[in-house]
C-alpha cells in the first residue's frame, strides 16, 4: 500500500518531457519534489506563477512565494509571477498539458466531485472548475476509500460534481485505474503488497482488469 508520497512518486512518472503542468492542492504538490532532474517540466500555479520549484528546505521558505494551496515554494531560474487572470487565460487556453488534482469522490465515467460536502462552510470551487474544462489530461491523486471504509470510486458520484468525464487516470493508495472512453475503471497497476482482490473490494464502480496485473514500480 502506497502513502501520499508514493502516489504522488508513481503520478512523475505519468509526467513527459516538455510539459506544462498544474498541480492542485494537497497530494498533487508533493509531485513536484519527484521530477526527474533531467527532465524540462513547467509547474504552473493557478495563484500566478510559472516555474515552480520543490518545496523549500526548513528555514528558507520564502513568505511571498506561495502555491494555490498557500504553501510556500521554490522559484526555478527563467520563473514568472502575473496576475490570476493571466494565469486563468492560460488554462481556459489549454496552454496546460495535464493537470493533477485530489478528489473525494470519481464516477466510471470520468467524473470528478472536489470540492464541497454538503453542511460543510467552504470558500468556493475556486480554480478547479476552470481546470477540469480546459485541460488536455487530468490525472486524480486520492485515497481508494474513505474514513468510513467507504469506495471512493463510484458507478456515480453523490457529492456535488466538478467536472464531467473529464478524469483519465487514477492513482490511489491501492493502484492505478485507467477510465475508459465506454466507461469503467481499467486496473493497470496493484501497489506493492496489494492483491487484485483487494481492489475489487475497494472498488464500487464497474473494474475491468485483463490479464495479469503487475505490480507498481515506485523508485
Amino acid at each position: 500500500m502506497l502513502d501520499k508520497i508514493g502516489i504522488a512518486k508513481r503520478i512523475a512518472k505519468e509526467i513527459k518531457d516538455g510539459y506544462y503542468v498544474n498541480l492542485g492542492i494537497g497530494i498533487p504538490t508533493l509531485v513536484a519534489n519527484y521530477i526527474p532532474k533531467n527532465m524540462d517540466v513547467v509547474l504552473q500555479s493557478e495563484n500566478g506563477l510559472l516555474g515552480m520549484g520543490p518545496f523549500p528546505f526548513e528555514g528558507e521558505e520564502d513568505p511571498d512565494l506561495i502555491n494555490a494551496g498557500k504553501q510556500t515554494i521554490t522559484m526555478l531560474p527563467g520563473s514568472a509571477v502575473f496576475d490570476s487572470a493571466m494565469s486563468f487565460g492560460m488554462i481556459r487556453a489549454r496552454k496546460v498539458n495535464l493537470t493533477i488534482l485530489g478528489a473525494m469522490e470519481v464516477s466510471e465515467n470520468g467524473d470528478i466531485a472536489n470540492w464541497k460536502i454538503p453542511g460543510k462552510m467552504v470558500k468556493g470551487m475556486g480554480g478547479a472548475m476552470d481546470l477540469v474544462a480546459s485541460a488536455e489530461n487530468i490525472i486524480v491523486a486520492m485515497q481508494h476509500i474513505n474514513k468510513a471504509g467507504e469506495s471512493k470510486l463510484l458507478p456515480q458520484c453523490t457529492l456535488p460534481l466538478t467536472g464531467i468525464n473529464c478524469v483519465k487516470k487514477i492513482v490511489t493508495e491501492l493502484a492505478v485505474l485507467d477510465i475508459l472512453p465506454s466507461g469503467g475503471f481499467k486496473l493497470i497497476e496493484r501497489a506493492p503488497g496489494i492483491s487484485v482482490e483487494e481492489i475489487k473490494q475497494a472498488t464500487a464502480g464497474k473494474l475491468i482488469i485483463e490479464g495479469d496485473i503487475p505490480e507498481m514500480v515506485i523508485d
